[in-house]
């Protein structure tokens, strides 16, 4: 006759907190921040400098298409370490430090930077148009600038050899 067997372990051993694997210690961080909802991406935003509040920064991060968090949009298991605003028009939202955390969709956050990398090599080229213009008379031509850098290691040096 087959024995029935009991497991008498206790069900606190059994959790997942006690079977996961050790995780390494790290340097804490205050900016330390739960990961992000599918489809968004963090980042900390001025509230403060010198203790004043930055409202103009805040507001314009907010029509950038930034959206402040709030606790209760983060994981259970975050919320007991994330420090928040306590009162006022931003309670609730996740801060430390004069900095906010706000969320912001990927595709919202990769248009911004093809706009401003857009607007760089704008500017280059207005730069390289006038420097062209300015010494289109000159006797001493000026090419087309080259925009690269080069390292070398162990190359000679000017007179060394």
């Amino acid at each position: 006759m087959d024995e029935l067997k009991i497991d008498r372990g206790s069900r606190t051993e059994k959790t997942r907190e006690a079977t996961a694997r050790r995780r390494p210690w790290v340097r804490p961080s205050r900016l330390d921040a739960p990961p992000p909802p599918p489809g968004y991406d963090y980042r900390w935003i001025r509230s403060e400098v010198n203790g004043h509040v930055d409202k103009q920064h805040v507001y314009g991060k907010l029509r950038e298409g930034y959206e402040l968090v709030r606790i209760e949009e983060v994981p259970e298991e975050y919320r007991d370490m994330l420090p928040t605003v306590d009162d006022g028009k931003y309670q609730g939202v996740i801060a430390v430090g004069g900095l906010m955390l706000a969320k912001i969709p990927k595709e919202t956050k990769a248009e911004r930077t093809a706009y401003f990398d857009k607007a760089a090599r704008d500017q280059l080229q207005a730069v390289d148009n006038d420097m062209m213009r300015e010494n289109a008379h000159s006797s001493m031509r000026i090419n087309n600038p080259e925009r690269t850098s080069r390292v070398s290691f162990n190359a000679p040096r000017n007179g060394e050899g």
